[in-house]
């Protein structure tokens, strides 16, 4: 039988800009993939608009870490050489899988400025234009990519090839200015945030003009080649055109295979978005659960206060199974970062319990979470609290599934285990208030087996009575996970 998935996202906002990036990744996968990792969403690979850009300020999707462009050859994260040696080596070493970062939503840190005519619109509702008549400024939109000198694509991007841009170098002044021109139009077929959120930063991608589409759907088959990756995580898709989004992963399956896989950023916490999302793409996109990183987030900051029976209600996981990725915390949600919704640390590895121990979802671990944040307000890692976690998925965490949502703060379930896969299954509790403990059913079988907390937080034994009940136990604001070890314990 194959064993529980899980993803972990290998990089925070602050990662160290040493350029070793890929080199951590190849000597840690080892132990990541011991502990039950077995798929690695990477940052954005790209090179960026600097040697310190994470990955999101894209300069040219074509170099990898291989061109002297922005400052260095190497991106933040290393070089092209340094990727392939340790994607390589965990994919046919380890047999992980690897994601690869994809942000086609803009283009930054371009090479020169061009002079275009645009209308400057709104932040708060760009459908709203604010100047009386077109007029003209001087924008960060022409990308030449000398140094590359048309290796892999000869396409050159200007001013035509985007509909929106946030600086008028000519009078030093920002702005949201809609590019006038043929065909030139916000797009409708995306979040209506904003009255139209086509527009997020930097130049705007048009996928309007039939010339990006072809060179957006050719370098992501290009780029699949040339990495040889497994998926895609898609970044900010709520900004993009979801018919390309959705003709994107078409064609890449058609050159990689129905395996290949695809998980989008649709940052909304709202269900009925999500849902709409994924109905609009005919579902060749998983997304990332953000409804319930925002239950998890309120769930810490209000405590005893918050109800746990409704922790999953109104959340993708409940409603769409299958295309859920769940996840704790990421590098948005980060302190200080974009979209500030860190889970408190005392609700963590409850949460983290919440996502890896159950049947539904595709969990993904937070390097942050796992290994701890640099930057200006650092935290510790919980690797000794994950791993405890990721070890019970890997071995535990199969077979049926019953709830026992039937207190505001003291929730549990069990995992019957499955045949196949020897001293599987476990019992799971956890209490957001006091102490407490929970009658739950783990099978008849079990009668007479002695079982234990994996997580080391309780040192009490708990018999299984010979009508299959136990009697599981949980500390204050806490989570227990209670199975059979290894060996009999007396």
């Amino acid at each position: 039988m194959e064993r529980n998935h899980t993803m972990m996202q290998f990089f925070e906002w602050h990662v160290e800009a040493d350029q070793k990036h890929w080199k951590r990744l190849k000597e840690r996968a080892a132990d990541l993939n011991k502990a039950g990792i077995t798929a690695l969403w990477l940052p954005p690979v790209t090179k960026g608009q600097s040697d310190q850009d994470t990955g999101y300020g894209i300069y040219d999707l074509y170099d990898l870490g291989e061109f002297d462009q922005k400052g260095s050859i190497a991106t933040k994260y290393g070089t092209k050489k340094e990727l392939l040696e340790a994607t390589t080596y965990c994919q046919q070493e380890l047999g992980m899988q690897i994601y690869m970062d994809v942000v086609m939503n803009h283009k930054a840190g371009a090479d020169a400025t061009e002079k275009f005519d645009v209308l400057e619109v709104d932040p708060d509702d760009r459908t709203k234009v604010l100047s009386d008549e077109a007029f003209e400024i001087e924008g960060w939109t022409k990308f030449d990519y000398e140094a590359r000198d048309g290796k892999y694509s000869s396409f050159k991007w200007d001013f035509t090839h985007f509909n929106g841009t946030d600086y008028d170098a000519a009078t030093d002044r920002s702005g949201i200015f809609f590019i006038v021109g043929e065909n030139k139009r916000w797009n409708d077929n995306v979040d209506d945030e904003f009255g139209v959120y086509d527009y997020l930063m930097f130049a705007n991608i048009d996928y309007h003009h039939p010339d990006v589409r072809e060179e957006v759907l050719n370098w992501g088959k290009w780029f699949i080649e040339e990495t040889k990756c497994d998926g895609f995580r898609l970044d900010a898709i709520k900004h993009i055109n979801y018919d390309f989004v959705k003709e994107f992963s078409q064609t890449m399956r058609e050159e990689k295979g129905d395996q290949f896989y695809f998980v989008g950023e649709f940052w909304k916490s709202d269900l009925d978005a999500c849902r709409e999302f994924l109905d609009n793409i005919d579902y060749h996109v998983d997304l990332f659960d953000v409804p319930l990183h925002y239950k998890l987030h309120q769930a810490s900051e209000e405590g005893a206060a918050f109800d746990m029976r409704t922790i999953f209600d109104d959340t993708l996981v409940q409603s769409h199974p299958l295309h859920s990725v769940t996840f704790v915390d990421n590098h948005d949600s980060q302190p200080e970062e974009a979209l500030e919704s860190w889970v408190k640390d005392w609700f963590k590895q409850i949460a983290y319990g919440l996502v890896l121990l159950r049947k539904d979802g595709y969990p993904c671990v937070f390097y942050g979470d796992y290994y701890g944040i640099d930057g200006p307000h650092p935290t510790d890692g919980m690797k000794l609290a994950i791993d405890t976690l990721l070890y019970a998925r890997r071995e535990k965490a199969y077979g049926e599934q019953d709830d026992y949502f039937d207190d505001a703060n003291v929730i549990g379930w069990v995992r019957k285990g499955v045949e196949e896969i020897e001293r599987s299954g476990c019992a799971v509790l956890i209490s957001t208030s006091d102490e407490a403990e929970k009658r739950m059913f783990v099978g008849e079988e079990r009668a007479g087996e002695t079982w234990v907390d994996l997580t080391n937080t309780l040192d009490d034994r708990i018999e299984i009575d010979e009508e299959g009940f136990g009697v599981f136990k949980v500390s204050a604001g806490s989570i227990s996970v209670w199975a059979l070890p290894e060996e009999d314990v007396e």
